[in-house]
């Protein structure tokens, strides 16, 4: 059922398209940066080099963090998911500038702002748990490059850049799901951008939604080896257990963004976790793709994470890196034509039921 209308995502569940404002997620994941289709996904167009230029230069402007943040990151309890965590950051963010967002250049101009930080909070969260000095953030690196620089203290390999550039990209937009939704009905009330941010971060944190990448790690790392796949798999059908990163509720196959993730689990992937992570999409693709179920976005990501050494609970907070920029497309799309979300429920309970007094019950 559809419940709105947006030019700014295409999901083609049937034919296993995904479109970002019209063009191809295999183009923009072969040709584009995650700075240029933020812009896309934000104005409606490509920008011209100048534009680029110039929504680059804002970004990485926008990357240091606080210092009272920086303090908020290192009170917070070792054994919290990073994803609370990065809850409770932006909330507190949020106290530095929560004036409502009545406008799309309103709802721009936070964004610049938040998605410049992101990959920064959760770096800096990385080095404070591993007891490792602080880095600070470099304007001449790219978003994904200086994520992982500020990660790991010194320049990525070029393939490694590339690979986190690529999954940003998938990871940025999918029209209305869980958070999504999430993040335009809060927004609807005219809420300030923060508190919108927020909710979405919650919906996704779930492993019912972008979650799933680390169970899906999880589930390789259980396997162990490719020869004990079938076993396993089968065994998993006959106790009802989820196949994790199998099945969307959209996609009735093969999900796009996952075999572009793909080519890149194969370029730099942990190898034996590839070679059971391929054994098992056989015989996911043989036994349910005819029920429906198939690999979907987050099968593949998490191997090129492990292989760059990324602690399995951090795989979620880069899903947020990428999606944050089409929340932010959303929620400025929405507004400029705004509308109180307040669904209904359908009541199936009894009416006009007595009031008894306690003493005769």
């Amino acid at each position: 059922m559809y419940v709105g209308e947006s030019s700014i995502c295409y999901v083609d569940g049937k034919g296993g398209k995904l479109y970002y404002r019209g063009y191809s997620i295999e183009e923009l994941a072969e040709f584009s940066t995650f700075e240029e289709v933020t812009y896309l996904l934000w104005y409606g167009e490509l920008p011209s080099k100048g534009e680029l230029r110039e929504f680059s230069r804002k970004l990485a402007k926008n990357r240091e963090l606080p210092k009272e943040l920086l303090d908020v990151l290192e009170m917070m309890p070792k054994h919290a998911h990073p994803m609370g965590v990065l809850r409770t950051a932006v909330s507190f963010l949020g106290n530095f500038d929560d004036e409502p967002v009545k406008t799309p250049e309103d709802v721009y101009e936070k964004g610049i702002s938040l998605v410049a930080k992101i990959p920064g909070i959760v770096a800096s969260l990385y080095r404070l748990r591993m007891g490792l000095e602080l880095v600070k953030p470099r304007e001449d690196l790219s978003h994904a490059g200086n994520f992982l620089y500020m990660m790991f203290g010194k320049e990525p390999p070029k393939s490694w850049e590339r690979a986190m550039d690529v999954a940003l990209i998938l990871y940025a937009e999918h029209e209305l799901n869980a958070s999504t939704f999430a993040v335009m009905e809060v927004g609807s009330t005219l809420s300030d951008y923060y508190s919108a941010v927020v909710a979405g971060i919650g919906a996704l944190k779930g492993i019912l939604h972008g979650g799933a990448v680390e169970e899906a790690v999880r589930q390789f790392l259980e396997i162990g080896d490719p020869e004990r796949v079938e076993e396993w798999f089968f065994n998993a059908l006959k106790n009802k257990r989820r196949i994790m990163g199998a099945g969307h509720r959209v996609y009735k196959t093969y999900d796009p963004r996952a075999k572009i993730f793909k080519k890149y689990a194969r370029m730099i992937g942990d190898k034996r976790m590839y070679e059971i992570a391929e054994r098992l999409e056989t015989l996911v693709q043989k036994h349910l793709s005819k029920k429906g179920v198939n690999i979907n976005v987050d099968y593949w990501s998490g191997i090129i994470f492990y292989a760059m050494g990324i602690p399995i609970e951090f795989y979620t907070t880069i899903f947020l890196m990428g999606r944050i920029s089409g929340w932010t497309a959303h929620l400025a799309e929405y507004i400029s034509n705004n509308k109180l979300i307040r669904p209904r429920l359908q009541y199936i309970g009894e009416i006009g039921k007595r009031y008894i007094p306690i003493e005769r019950r």
